[in-house]
């Protein structure tokens, strides 16, 4: 091979310095400019008289003199015409001007424009600390920044990141469109690849608070999530402490890979179990949809965990007492384990937590000391005999085998659920499924759940609760259609009967829920915007996962809307603090009520955490919110 000349070595260089962008150019641009300065001042000093306009001048004076013609065209028209190899010298000089300057505006121009094309690109590492990170685009991520909005009104240079693989100009336009008022939070867009470890840099996940991997809901996107979770903990950052990072798998198959990617510091929300918990204790618990929707967003009460050193060596069940604004649900113990509704004569110790329900953190603080309780008002219940319950599920998919299981563990013996579908593999589930229920039995009756006709052959009136779910077998808008339409004959036919029953839908798209969702808290609509609302609590408190898990599991304590009956007298005027000793003496931790007259009302008559020296008058179908074991 023949070795490679001086001009191509030279060549080559040239190439190289070009290829540098804009800088190399501008530098190139004046290397040329000085060049004909010294050229044609050299000259017009060595080969023109020192006559005209040029008389008396010196060396230097006759550089200025040249390189203001190469500047400015226009001067070349005040000299003197006499002297014509000044004039030609000069001429030449002009042209070389006007071509070095014209292409040092094109230059310019087009560094500009590169500059604000990369800029568009989102392609700028994200400055801020202590910032919450959002990974990918779905409608999911409106209703985390809403939360988030509302979690960091307190802060006042609060930050969120969102990288995706979509221009950032169109991600920042439909966030201002969908979302106009960010308040104290200032949201930054920025546009790459998930699965490229130098984009994630680009949200500085070092200094993060959180991230979040946004679900997509399309299909496939537990491998998708996967992926991410392993390029977060495969990142060779500056970072000493974990990353709290927060994501959810659609099918349960997949959250044993997805905590594998992601680590031990990394919390995977099981979407199909966390949605048929929800699904089974709403439907069960009329009125509860209203109380978990305000402890997963940030718009009224949320959870909080408060170390309170002057509570040390007190009683458990004597802490219910302590606050008059915030409610007290459990304890977080020094070790990190997590107790809800632990035994009342527990006993805390220094570096213990509690977890209360308050409005804000700044909110919870310790009372100067509970009013009397009024011994009169308090009633000392006998447990009910359990009575069988009749279910009526509308509709399956792949969550409808677990639901039924999960319903199983809920339901007294002797109960039934009777499930009509037309779905392909519903029939045989049901067969699988059957023989692992204890107290419940199923019957499968195949039908078109969205025919008025089959519909109106139903007897509502034997059932205790409706159970609406959307078909996995269709596309997306068809099914959600399919369960409006079958949604709408349920509650036209409750008002033409005038049967009262407690209807559950599930929806697989965000904003058919918003067109389902009416005025009644029975009528809950079970979508992704809740698994987005939990996703969001635990990012900014990562050890709400566990309370939420143990919230929602039927082997501990859940949350129940009981009979004012079980705890006081109907009638009396009294205080919370009645209420909260009533539930006390039964094992449980009352956190609310429900008052039956206002169930049409905006909140439902739903009063979470209230102020327990506010005095309140029960009356019969009222309902206390308590946390106990059954």
């Amino acid at each position: 091979m023949s070795r490679a000349t001086t001009r191509e070595r030279l060549r080559y260089w040239f190439d190289g310095t070009m290829a540098r962008g804009t800088p190399a150019l501008i530098g190139w641009l004046a290397v040329v400019l000085l060049t004909m300065i010294l050229f044609f001042g050299v000259s017009t000093w060595l080969l023109v008289p020192s006559t005209g306009d040029l008389e008396g001048k010196g060396f230097l004076e006759t550089l200025w003199i040249t390189f203001i013609r190469i500047a400015d065209p226009g001067a070349i028209g005040s000299d003197d015409t006499s002297n014509v190899a000044f004039v030609a010298v000069m001429l030449l000089a002009t042209l070389g001007g006007i071509m070095v300057f014209s292409a040092l505006v094109g230059v310019i121009a087009t560094g500009l424009d590169n500059k604000i094309t990369e800029l568009r690109k989102g392609r700028s590492r994200v400055l801020e600390s202590d910032h919450t990170i959002l990974l990918g685009w779905s409608e999911q991520v409106f209703i985390m920044l809403n939360e988030l909005i509302e979690a960091n009104e307190s802060e006042k240079h609060a930050a969120v990141a969102i990288l995706a693989d979509r221009d950032k100009v169109e991600m920042e336009d439909e966030i201002r469109e969908r979302i106009p008022d960010t308040k104290t939070t200032r949201v930054i867009c920025r546009t790459g690849s998930l699965l490229n470890p130098h984009d994630l840099e680009i949200t500085n996940p070092d200094e993060s608070r959180s991230i979040i991997v946004v679900p997509s809901g399309e299909e496939e996107s537990d491998h998708q999530v996967i992926k991410v979770l392993l390029a977060i903990a495969n990142r060779t950052g500056g970072r000493d402490s974990p990353y709290n990072v927060v994501a959810a798998v659609n099918d349960s198959l997949s959250l044993g890979p997805a905590q594998l990617a992601g680590g031990s510091s990394a919390h995977i929300v099981d979407v199909d179990d966390v949605a048929s918990r929800l699904v089974v204790q709403t439907a069960l618990q009329s009125g509860l949809s209203a109380v978990y929707t305000d402890l997963f967003d940030f718009g009224g009460d949320e959870m909080y965990m408060s170390e309170e050193p002057r509570l040390v060596g007190y009683a458990f069940g004597q802490s219910l007492f302590a606050y008059a604004t915030s409610s007290v649900l459990g304890m977080r113990l020094a070790d990190g384990q997590i107790l809800i509704n632990p035994p009342m004569d527990t006993p805390i110790r220094p570096g213990d937590q509690l977890i209360v329900i308050a409005e804000d953190d700044s909110t919870i603080k310790l009372d100067g000391g509970a009013t009397p309780v009024q011994e009169q008002a308090i009633v000392r219940p006998l447990a009910p005999p359990p009575t069988p319950r009749m279910i009526l599920i509308i509709g399956w998919n792949e969550r409808a085998g677990r639901i039924i299981e999960q319903l199983d563990s809920y339901l007294p013996p002797e109960s039934s659920v009777h499930v009509t579908a037309r779905h392909p593999g519903a029939k045989d589930e049901i067969d699988s499924v059957q023989p692992t229920l204890k107290n419940t039995s199923v019957v499968f009756v195949a039908a078109n759940t969205t025919s008025r006709e089959f519909l109106e052959r139903l007897d509502y009136s034997t059932y205790h609760h409706v159970i609406v779910l959307t078909y996995d077998h269709l596309d997306l808008q068809t099914a959600d259609s399919q369960t409006l339409v079958t949604l709408l004959h349920l509650r036209d036919l409750s008002e033409l009967r005038r049967q009262k029953y407690s209807i559950v839908t599930e929806m697989r798209d965000d904003h058919n829920r918003q067109l389902a969702q009416i005025t009644q808290t029975d009528d809950f609509i079970v979508s992704g915007k809740l698994i987005s609302l939990l996703m969001t609590q635990i990012s900014e408190n990562r050890h709400l996962s566990t309370v939420f898990a143990q919230l929602l599991d039927p082997e501990g304590s859940e949350i129940y809307l009981k009979p004012v009956e079980g705890y006081v007298h109907p009638g009396f005027p009294m205080d919370f603090y009645t209420v909260l000793e009533s539930a006390r003496r039964q094992n449980q931790i009352a956190v609310g009520y429900r008052i039956h007259a206002r169930a049409n009302d905006e909140d439902y008559g739903i009063v979470l955490n209230p102020n327990k020296r506010d005095r309140v008058t029960f009356s019969p179908g009222d309902r206390v919110i308590v946390l106990a074991e059954d």
